[in-house]
């Protein structure tokens, strides 16, 4: 018996590479137009970007503070993707609903405080 693969997965090859591409170009745009969380962290992260260059620190800890800040941006499409799928499955309450919205929510917590502690620390090291 052969296992079930989704049509809307691709192949391989080429293909694949501009598929994933196009479905990751799609992914940004509707995090943008649909999400409010997304273009806050999106403002930090230019923001950020450009106050990691710009800074007198080593090539290393720009990239760590950039780092972060992508990381905080990767942990907040995957919150919007679970609570998406949550709110397809139903738009009711219901406790593990709650749950999975909450431990979305948690991770994304969890990202802003490693990002603000590596900010921290690199600014600290730089200045005292």
């Amino acid at each position: 018996m052969e296992t079930p693969v989704s049509q809307f997965k691709s192949k391989s090859g080429l293909g694949r590479i501009l598929a994933a591409c196009r479905n990751s170009a799609d992914g940004f745009k509707a995090a943008w137009q649909n999400e409010h969380a997304f273009r806050q962290e999106m403002a930090m992260f230019v923001i950020g970007s450009v106050i990691a260059l710009l800074l007198k620190i080593s090539a290393f800890e720009k990239f760590v503070l950039i780092g972060v800040l992508v990381f905080v941006l990767c942990v907040e499409l995957l919150n919007s993707a679970l609570e998406a799928v949550v709110d397809r499955i139903s738009l009711e309450r219901h406790p593990l609903s709650k749950n999975a919205k909450d431990f979305g929510s948690a991770a994304v917590c969890l990202a802003m405080l490693l990002a603000a502690g590596a900010w921290i620390v690199v600014l600290f090291n730089r200045f005292y």
